[in-house]
């Protein structure tokens, strides 16, 4: 689906310093990959310049089997930052048009009627008119999730989506997303801080490290089948996954 090859950014036009240094990785068609590291990394600006609101200093990143640049990549790969960023004065149903007022890819009948069914589908047909100062926390992501979707891009970059919430919700996403993972046939990548969250959602994890480590991106293997759900957190391998991981990205973050 897409490849970084030593991809570098500065924000700094002398280029005296790096957010991200000679950064690689790749994720395949269908695969659910996060990224984790510690806060200024340079997880959230990864995502922006794959999203295409940025140009990296140096690097090159392959998408759909060419090199690209931010302009080819803006607009065609979903991006849901950790904000829902619903419109205060529009609908349930209005907020989810968004994506198809800036594309117009198909009728407008068409898209309120795909967008009813996954409201349906996400259980959420009763909030249709709904404005989102009526709705709880995990709806209004629930929407935001949803919202990306009608953009249509086979590319999902979601920015901690569940960070804001509380505990007992957050739990309940993981239940309600890994139920819908299998149907979605979507590729995401997804930045978090909670590491049995990216090990319950994720096939492989990349734990980033900043600028200045010599191992800038590393790659974490989860070998648990799918389909999941959060009795997992329990289970011998899931414990001894998170145990792996937590030292992997202690020993990353302090060499």
């Amino acid at each position: 689906m897409i490849s970084i090859n030593d991809l570098s950014y500065s924000f700094d036009p002398q280029r005296k310093y790096s957010v991200l240094s000679e950064l690689s990785m790749k994720v395949k068609h269908g695969e659910f990959v996060s990224v984790i590291g510690p806060s200024g990394c340079g997880k959230s600006t990864l995502f922006k310049i794959i999203a295409g609101l940025s140009e990296p200093t140096n690097g090159d990143i392959i998408w759909q089997e060419a090199s690209s640049t931010a302009t080819t990549r803006l607009g065609n790969i979903a991006y849901m930052p950790q904000q829902d960023l619903l419109l205060p004065w529009r609908t349930v149903l209005d907020n989810c048009l968004l994506p198809w007022e800036v594309t117009q890819n198909r009728s407008k009948a068409e898209t309120i009627s795909m967008i009813r069914e996954m409201l349906e589908r996400f259980g959420l047909a009763e909030v249709e008119q709904a404005y989102p100062n009526e709705l709880s926390g995990g709806m209004r992501q629930r929407i935001a999730f949803l919202r990306t979707l009608v953009t249509g891009a086979e590319l999902m970059l979601l920015d901690e989506p569940f960070g804001a919430l509380d505990a007992i919700t957050k739990r309940e996403m993981h239940k309600w997303l890994t139920g819908l993972w299998d149907g979605l046939a979507k590729t995401v990548l997804f930045i978090t801080h909670d590491l049995e969250e990216a090990i319950l959602l994720s096939d492989r994890i990349y734990l980033m490290s900043g600028s200045q480590s010599k191992a800038p991106m590393q790659e974490f293997i989860v070998d648990l089948p799918r389909p999941r759900h959060s009795a997992m957190n329990y289970d011998p391998r899931f414990l001894k996954l998170r145990e792996d991981l937590e030292r992997r990205l202690y020993d990353t973050h302090t060499s």
